[in-house]
């Protein structure tokens, strides 16, 4: 007997930092999904009618599409096990504000990739390494997580931000996190977990570093020419 559909399906596109951290939610609570992979460039009218943002990621359940990450981890959370917040209220607070601290560093991050020139591109990179000195400072001592041993839904939302820094470096922009040895510790662990790994393509990087080519930007101009 074939095995039965999934019942959610996560509409994607392939290098959407946010589809990463729903993958991801998924992926540590064990929920059967399909994927849809979507053009962002030359939109489908069926992603239209789901996503009334026209973004990704998009989660179809039952009669109901889901639209926004941050809202798509909290349902998961409430209708799936096991749970990625911690279970006190305020603890559980303080988790969601480091995410939304997440979405904000997502920002900068974009704002380091398109920026158009030299001077824009070191003050988009001091403002992502005041980030992760703030970061580095909430950081469980001991690790290898956001808070200790236990993942949480912080790892899920930083895992595809760490994703970038390894773009970066292979565009010769390196020592992020030279100083700040609890956001390394924090960067390796997510790096080997599988959720992370399984939440991208094989191809990921190499894609990622043909998309940032295409930015015309100053990280762009940086760059190694492409192989051919």
């Amino acid at each position: 007997m074939n095995a039965p559909a999934p019942a959610l399906t996560l509409v994607s596109h392939a290098l959407c930092p946010y589809v990463q951290r729903a993958a991801i939610v998924l992926l540590e609570k064990g929920v059967p999904f399909a994927r849809r992979d979507v053009d962002l460039a030359a939109k489908p009218d069926w992603f239209l009618a789901v996503s009334p943002l026209g973004k990704t990621p998009v989660l179809l359940t039952e009669d109901t599409a889901v639209f926004e990450s941050a809202v798509i981890c909290e349902y998961l959370e409430e209708t799936n096990g096991p749970p990625l917040h911690p279970p006190r209220p305020l603890e559980r607070a303080r988790h969601r504000a480091w995410m939304e601290f997440g979405s904000a560093t997502l920002a900068t991050v974009w704002g380091f990739y398109s920026a158009p020139d030299a001077a824009s591109l070191q003050a988009r990179r001091a403002e992502l390494q005041q980030r992760f000195a703030q970061l580095e400072a909430e950081l469980d001592e001991a690790g290898p997580y956001f808070s200790g041993t236990r993942f949480s839904m912080v790892d899920a939302v930083f895992a595809p931000v760490f994703r970038y820094l390894d773009a970066f470096e292979e565009c010769g922009e390196t020592g992020w996190l030279d100083t700040l040895p609890r956001m390394q510790h924090w960067r390796t662990a997510l790096a080997a977990r599988p959720s992370a790994q399984q939440a991208v393509a094989a191809d990921y990087p190499q894609r990622l570093l043909a998309f940032l080519r295409t930015r015309g930007g100053e990280l762009a101009r940086r760059m190694e020419p492409a192989q051919v």
